[in-house]
């Protein structure tokens, strides 16, 4: 039997949703107010595309999320310094911490949807272990460092969705300001060791 190929207008259908969401995300006061159905009417779509192609809303999220961060993964895996696999890992650990916080200063309302949604939070999210996993590598390469899964666990709470969007949002903290903050706070953790005290 003949293998069965996808209709041709899934992918533009897919590409039409992905920037309706993105659109609108961006235009709204939050996340949370942007129902599947405004999607769907905005990327002109019926909803029932819109759920067989994604899921659900969490779905729609995490394919949104995916795509804005493809460009930074790459980045990480494939790109020059300092964020690229080359660069010694004292200079790419706080450089890496930046592009996490980076991204979520400039997709908080996203971000934030998206480590809320489902009983797991953010750890239950693909990019969270890339992240992690990226982020320990890099940590391991540093002689003195002790536990380096737990320390980039540490380091990566500090770029959780719900304390940028209280930093930033709430307190009106700066851009530069907090990633100032957390660039001090990384250099403080390996240059002590991991005994921040």
């Amino acid at each position: 039997m003949p293998e069965r190929r996808p209709r041709k207008d899934a992918a533009r259908n897919r590409a039409a949703v992905l920037a309706a969401a993105d659109s609108l995300f961006a235009r709204g006061e939050s996340v949370e107010a942007v129902t599947m159905a405004d999607v769907a009417a905005e990327a002109g779509v019926g909803k029932a595309t819109l759920f067989r192609a994604f899921g659900d809303r969490t779905g729609l999220i995490q394919a949104l999320y995916a795509a804005r961060l493809r460009p930074v993964m790459e980045a990480v895996e494939e790109g020059p310094s300092p964020l690229g696999p080359a660069t010694p890992a004292r200079q790419r650990v706080p450089a890496l911490l930046d592009a996490i916080l980076c991204f979520k200063l400039d997709n908080r309302h996203l971000a934030l949807a998206l480590e809320e949604a489902g009983s797991g939070g953010p750890y239950q999210a693909e990019q969270y272990d890339w992240w992690h996993h990226t982020l320990q590598a890099a940590l391991e390469e540093i002689p003195g460092l002790p536990d380096a899964a737990f320390t980039a666990h540490a380091l990566l709470a500090a770029t959780r969705a719900d304390l940028v969007e209280h930093l930033a949002g709430q307190q009106q903290m700066p851009r530069q300001q907090l990633r100032a903050h957390l660039a001090a706070y990384t250099a403080r953790l390996l240059d002590a060791g991991g005994q921040i005290g």
